[in-house]
């Protein structure tokens, strides 16, 4: 009962910055194409938003995994998809590793100020000629002495212009693709880190994303987070906590969306009654709800299994295709009810239908979900 008290207070909360800090903002925000990552993400930092089931030792709350996602879903009411998916990256995306197999030097380095949000995170994977493949990538930090030199780049970086240091994956070995990664901890004010250039983009346009590149960039071995050569199967797992994540904050928005288009469709009328009274209308944000339902049946299921120490990456890949899926599905029927208006940049559900089309390609495009899903079912073919 007392824990239960204490997660209503806690969402009140978020409810109450969100609401006061976030929201009147956004609209500029989204017209100046960043929004400022150090000063909301302290307010966030202070309100224990940043490190819901991190170490206590190191700043968070020490909760389960769980409560990350009823977070995630509270960060949906923000009235954009760049700003939650910022603090994600902070919070659920670059950290996961670095928490469960980081030394207890990297994590009072980078892990305690990253929660408490004193600096900035992002998370270095993706690069021009490597996306969903991971294993493709081609940055190398190569061992010596005890530093290590890093070369190369990546493309499509969130938080990328304002990040104070980076979850980087690179080659550290010129081993199987699978076993030769590892994951550094890189600050982003070394020399030779260079930031290309701020990523121009169909939506997301509150959150900065970069392209960076590495011109012999040396940095201590012990940066290495857990394991050298781990760095691949570290990431494997970090994504499927970004996946979920990105699935619970997206559910609030998908509802947030329904119901405004119900209240908007009430209201506007065409031949002399409201278009929601049309039952081609009131039939499919029914079927919309409906799916927003099932698909968080699937995401909760997935929680669960996974905070019981369960390999959840087939519910994980399956809940974000179907996320994706439905988003862009969900978007396309509201819009349309919205008539001249879903065409303007004034509503929020042309907001979504731009930003909400990045679910089914970031962290993994929807071919890759199925690939991975088809893998668990052993229906691909042999080689």
């Amino acid at each position: 009962m007392i824990l239960k008290r204490a997660v209503l207070m806690f969402i009140q909360r978020s409810q109450t910055i969100i609401d006061q800090e976030i929201n009147p903002y956004v609209d500029q925000w989204e017209q100046e194409g960043q929004f400022p990552a150090h000063k909301l993400f302290k307010i966030l930092g202070n309100a224990g938003f940043l490190g819901v089931n991190k170490p206590v030792e190191y700043g968070g709350l020490g909760l389960d995994f769980s409560y990350s996602v009823a977070v995630a879903e509270e960060l949906g009411n923000i009235n954009c998809g760049g700003i939650p998916m910022a603090i994600g990256v902070q919070s659920d995306m670059a950290t996961p590793a670095l928490a469960r197999f980081g030394s207890a030097e990297l994590k009072r380095e980078f892990l305690q100020p990253t929660i408490m949000g004193d600096i900035v995170a992002c998370l270095g994977v993706s690069e021009t000629g490597a996306g969903s493949d991971v294993a493709s990538i081609k940055t190398k930090a190569v061992r010596k002495g005890d530093e290590l030199v890093i070369n190369g780049g990546k493309m499509w970086t969130t938080n990328g212009t304002q990040a104070d240091w980076m979850c980087l994956l690179a080659n550290t070995s010129d081993g199987p693709p699978h076993k030769n990664k590892s994951l550094i901890c890189l600050p982003m004010n070394l020399s030779g880190v260079h930031i290309a250039r701020k990523i121009d983009k169909i939506g997301m346009w509150s959150s900065d994303t970069a392209e960076v590149f590495f011109d012999d960039v040396r940095v201590p071995c012990k940066n290495v987070i857990g394991q050298e050569g781990m760095g691949f199967t570290y990431q494997m797992l970090q994504f499927q906590e970004e996946r979920l994540w990105g699935v619970a904050n997206i559910l609030t928005t998908m509802e947030k969306v329904v119901q405004e288009t119900i209240n908007y469709t009430r209201q506007r009328k065409i031949f002399s009654q409201p278009i929601l009274y049309h039952q081609v209308v009131h039939f499919r944000l029914a079927e919309l709800q409906t799916e927003i339902e099932l698909l968080r049946s699937l995401l909760h299921r997935a929680t669960a299994l996974y905070i019981k120490g369960n390999n959840v990456t087939k519910l994980a890949s399956m809940a974000k295709l179907k996320a994706g899926r439905l988003a862009r599905e969900l978007s396309d029927s509201c819009l349309q009810y919205w008539g001249g208006m879903g065409f303007t940049s004034d509503v929020l559900v042309s907001r979504f239908y731009r930003d909400s089309r990045l679910m089914s390609i970031g962290a993994g495009a929807d071919e890759v979900m199925l690939s991975i899903i088809c893998k668990y079912m052993d229906t691909l073919p042999k080689k």
